[in-house]
């Protein structure tokens, strides 16, 4: 159970620092910044997706002989396949854009861009929540070391987040508090979606390899479908690059040593 407590109250702790950058920030944040930010997010969790969430799975099918990819895949497609439904069902305005995505509402813009960060952080904690689920059950693929790497290092990339989060909505025209407790908001996604994983997971063991899976499958949605061209929009794109290089190395070094 601390176990547990911990590694959801951890990335959600990371979103409420970043959010609370707005508090003392007078302007909004650099282009070149901001860039740097989003490349950083998006190195975290395609090193997640691939040491923490897709080997794992793939290890724990090792009875099934060559076969062993086919949990993988099938976790994997599914993953993207939930978030494009999501993506396509649910109203939503990205950050720095003008047309809402999804179908017509009569949702504020404000509501909209909120709605937006909540698809992206679910991913991120369904990710905790297939790891967490696989060290309660007591595998041994999954250590508690490693499921402290995977909080930290989402915890990490929260904090860039939860800035890039509350400050456009300052910019909005929004209150510095309204703004803050929008971007700490937007973070109870992620113990939830982990929740409801985990609980998944304990009436079906089996499932973990998929579980893990469709989490890294969603979180390379969100990273290929946001992310990078967020990232890549308007000139210097290159030094998003450098913020991905940064992420990646860092998740990848926290998986391996810790876990």
């Amino acid at each position: 159970m601390n176990i547990m407590i911990t590694a959801l109250t951890i990335p959600l702790a990371g979103t409420i620092l970043g959010s609370a950058f707005v508090l003392f920030m007078k302007n909004g944040i650099p282009s070149r910044l901001q860039k740097v930010l989003l490349g950083f997010a998006a190195g975290v969790m395609v090193a997640a997706a691939v040491w923490s969430l897709l080997i794992p799975a793939m290890e724990m099918s090792d009875d099934m002989g060559r076969w062993k990819v086919a949990p993988a895949i099938m976790g994997f497609v599914c993953g993207i396949v939930f978030l494009l439904t999501l993506d396509q069902l649910t109203p939503h305005l990205h950050l720095g854009d003008n047309k809402p995505e999804g179908p017509p509402s009569g949702l504020s813009r404000t509501m909209m861009m909120v709605l937006a960060v909540t698809i992206h952080n679910l991913p991120e904690g369904m990710a905790v929540g297939a790891v967490v689920a696989g060290a309660i059950q007591g595998d041994d693929l999954i250590s508690t070391a490693g499921v402290a790497a995977m909080s930290v290092g989402i915890a990490i990339q929260n904090i860039p987040e939860g800035a890039i989060v509350s400050i456009p909505l300052r910019m909005e025209g929004n209150s510095r508090l309204k703004s803050f407790a929008i971007g700490c908001l937007s973070g109870i996604v992620e113990p939830l979606g982990a929740i409801t994983v985990i609980l998944l997971a304990a009436y079906m063991m089996p499932v973990i390899p998929y579980l893990l899976a469709f989490a890294a499958g969603a979180m390379l949605y969100v990273v290929v479908e946001e992310l990078i061209p967020e990232a890549s929009q308007g000139s210097h794109s290159n030094i998003a690059t450098i913020g991905f290089a940064v992420g990646f190395t860092l998740m990848m070094s926290l998986d391996v040593i810790l876990g």
